[in-house]
């Protein structure tokens, strides 16, 4: 995908993914103090960070963040949710350009983005900007499709009026995690996560989706007209689940 799409393809849902986007699970950051060594001393650059979901986290942490974002709606998005944190640093670069000094940083962190970037002169970057030892963490949500009636109807309706679901659903997005990588060697952790939402949420969550196709798209009013249906045949008591696999991927790119 070219690079420009990838950066813009946000800038019109912005204030849906604030609100509607999933966090990550608390393990994640436990599970990166214990096999990362993760301290709050630690400085992360955290690459498309977006509006800051995973930044905060990191930021929660007391670790001071880099975070590198190319788009400028989603960039000042952070800037504003995340201005409390002194150790926040808004930072306007891309995965292949971050614009951080040569080794300044003791982990690399992209969550639910790696999938966008270019893989070889991402990891080349990293490398340049990564202290002796440092980590390279790779995070993604995968929404589950099958485990429910409402998340198999919702996955249908998503093949039927995503404009290129079936380019980037999660099975595209993870199987870059090995060129990443590679030669260095990474591990895998899985964590479980869920959100519930009534009809209004759930309708936020679709749009803040990219693959959505906006107000002015033809499919657009058609696709609520079944999100409609899909929620009404499926929500208990006015509410309905998404349930999630959190996809934890580290290792180290350079060694000591």
């Amino acid at each position: 995908m070219p690079a420009s799409n990838a950066t813009s393809r946000f800038s019109d849902r912005v204030e849906n993914y604030v609100r509607y986007r999933p966090g990550y699970p608390a393990e994640v950051i436990q599970a990166l103090k214990a096999e990362c060594g993760l301290a709050p001393s630690h400085v992360a650059a955290d690459i498309a960070s977006g509006t800051g979901i995973w930044t905060r986290m990191l930021l929660e942490n007391g670790n001071p963040v880099f975070a590198v974002e190319p788009n400028a709606e989603m960039r000042q998005a952070g800037e504003r949710l995340l201005a409390a944190f002194p150790k926040f640093t808004s930072v306007a670069g891309t995965a292949e350009a971050t614009t951080l000094a040569e080794e300044s940083v003791d982990l690399v962190t992209a969550a639910q983005a790696a999938h966008w970037f270019d893989r070889e002169r991402a990891r080349h970057e990293f490398v340049r900007i990564l202290k002796p030892g440092g980590w390279l963490v790779l995070l993604w949500n995968e929404r589950l499709t099958g485990s429910t009636e409402f998340l198999r109807d919702y996955e249908q309706l998503l093949l039927t009026y995503g404009t290129d679901y079936q380019d980037i659903r999660h099975e595209h997005t993870t199987d870059a995690v090995n060129e990443f990588f590679d030669p260095a060697p990474f591990q895998a952790r899985v964590f479980e996560m869920r959100q519930e939402f009534d009809y209004a949420g759930i309708e936020g969550r679709l749009l803040s989706s990219s693959y959505a196709p906006g107000p002015e798209h033809p499919q657009h009013a058609p696709m609520l007209r079944e999100l409609r249906r899909v929620f009404d045949a499926n929500a208990v008591e006015g509410r309905a689940t998404f349930e999630y696999k959190t996809r934890l991927y580290f290792g180290r790119l350079r060694q000591d």
